[in-house]
């Protein structure tokens, strides 16, 4: 082999291992930008939602609005709801409440159900019209009614309203806070599906094996997070149809009026029980931050689940069947989640 040819392949194995590493060090760079870049995206997201979760908790009781800026806001009545809110001898609570929901958009008008003895005093009405008119939005005024009742009943928050103006009703009890985006937020699933009962607040049945297949058992909350699955929304925190205020009022069982009133529980039951037999279909279950602002209800006493099941399996022989259907659907707005 001449000294030429010893120099030409002496080169070319030189820029073959300089090719090489050239290579080596591109898919090193390479695999470092990209290893930058997933990190620098990791990181934004993260600072999102710290931001986010800060912003919610900055939020004071009185203006927890969230972000609804991109939310539909019709003027029409038929795209607003009624809030139908429960009460009983808790002012503060009450205030704290109205305060609230009062800045909700696409909310039309609060009713406040009064079964106290005495009217409502003059000063929590002034009180109240005052925190009303200062949080309306956009111009429009939100109307404020006390729905005054003669008889202290449970059942009268489900009377028929005549003056409603919009199809959509938000039951809720004066110690129970959702955020208005979540607010807003549920009551567009129920837009999607007007006939059943959409809510915060899921509970079950089952059957009782050791009774047989028409005796039924009542299930709280820790039934339906081990199970997955639910048959009631309870009215505490729901939208449902006005046209099932009418049919409570007018079509509910007299013997199951009287046996909420006697016992003070489970009109939430009858309700779900209503809806359920009108239509066939299950609830729906909304996902939301739930802020409990009063003392511990009744189902914190002794014996309440057992109770409740009797409601249940009293409500069944005045049916004449189960109407309960169980599901496992849950609604979730996946604006607020990174995995969805």
């Amino acid at each position: 082999m001449s000294n030429r040819e010893k120099v030409m392949r002496g080169s070319l194995v030189v820029n073959r291992r300089t090719d090489f590493k050239l290579r080596q060090f591109g898919i090193a760079t390479l695999g470092s930008v990209k290893l930058k870049i997933l990190l620098c995206g990791c990181i934004l997201l993260i600072l999102l939602a710290v931001g986010n979760r800060n912003r919610e908790c900055s939020s004071s009781l009185l203006g927890w609005t969230g972000d609804v800026a991109s939310l539909d806001r019709s003027s029409s009545p038929r795209g607003r709801y009624a809030i139908v809110m429960n009460t009983w001898k808790r002012y503060d609570l009450l205030k704290k409440s109205i305060s609230h929901y009062a800045s909700c958009p696409r909310l039309e008008s609060i009713h406040i159900i009064w079964s106290e003895p005495d009217p409502p005093p003059d000063s929590l009405k002034r009180f109240l019209n005052h925190i009303v008119q200062l949080n309306s939005r956009n111009g429009h005024q939100v109307e404020l009614i006390f729905d005054i009742n003669t008889e202290d009943s449970l059942n009268n928050r489900f009377k028929e309203i005549k003056d409603l103006k919009t199809d959509a009703v938000f039951s809720i009890d004066d110690d129970v806070i959702f955020h208005c985006s979540s607010v807003e937020f549920a009551f567009t699933v129920w837009q999607s599906a007007p006939d059943t009962m959409v809510g915060y607040v899921p509970r079950m049945h089952w059957v009782d094996e050791t009774k047989g297949k028409d005796k039924y058992i009542y299930g709280g909350w820790w039934s339906v997070w081990w199970t997955g699955t639910y048959s009631m929304i309870l009215s505490k925190a729901a939208f449902f149809h006005k046209k099932y205020l009418k049919l409570y009022t007018d079509e509910m069982p007299t013997s199951i009026k009287e046996y909420i009133t006697r016992n003070r529980n489970c009109e939430d039951i009858a309700m779900s029980f209503l809806v359920a037999n009108a239509t066939g279909a299950p609830p729906i279950w909304v996902k939301g931050k739930i802020f409990e602002i009063g003392s511990t209800g009744i189902s914190s006493l002794g014996g309440h689940g057992k109770k409740r099941s009797q409601c249940v399996n009293k409500f069944v022989a005045e049916f004449g069947r189960m109407p309960l259907v169980s599901t496992s659907l849950k609604a979730v707005d996946s604006r607020n989640l990174w995995f969805w």
